[in-house]
């Protein structure tokens, strides 16, 4: 999906360009705090959204924020805390909703 169709500008930061995206990643990435590293580091960025494990072992992530900032989240997702050995990071990006206050893990 082109920039243009999925950004919006929003209030983090004067005409700054507001996405969603959901962070799939898998390896070695539960039972290393990735979630709450995860979490540290989008409230850090001032994103917003949620973490969670997946039965398959991966960590499933959906944030909101400015561009910048969630490609600094997607650039933590391939390496994640000491610990994690991440094999694979697959992203999508969509609309933005503005549905989330604060970052979270959930169950």
């Amino acid at each position: 999906m082109p920039l243009t169709e999925a950004g919006k500008k929003g209030p983090q930061g004067e005409g700054a360009l507001q996405e969603r995206v959901r962070i799939l990643v898998s390896g070695r990435v539960q039972g290393v705090l990735f979630r709450k590293t995860m979490m540290d580091v989008a409230k850090t960025l001032g994103v917003t959204g949620w973490v969670r494990n997946l039965r398959d072992g991966s960590v499933e992530a959906l944030a909101e924020g400015e561009k910048t900032r969630l490609e600094e989240l997607i650039e933590f997702s391939h390496s994640g805390p000491p610990g994690a050995r991440v094999t694979s990071v697959a992203v999508e990006w969509s609309h933005f909703q503005g549905e989330f206050r604060g970052f979270r893990i959930v169950h």
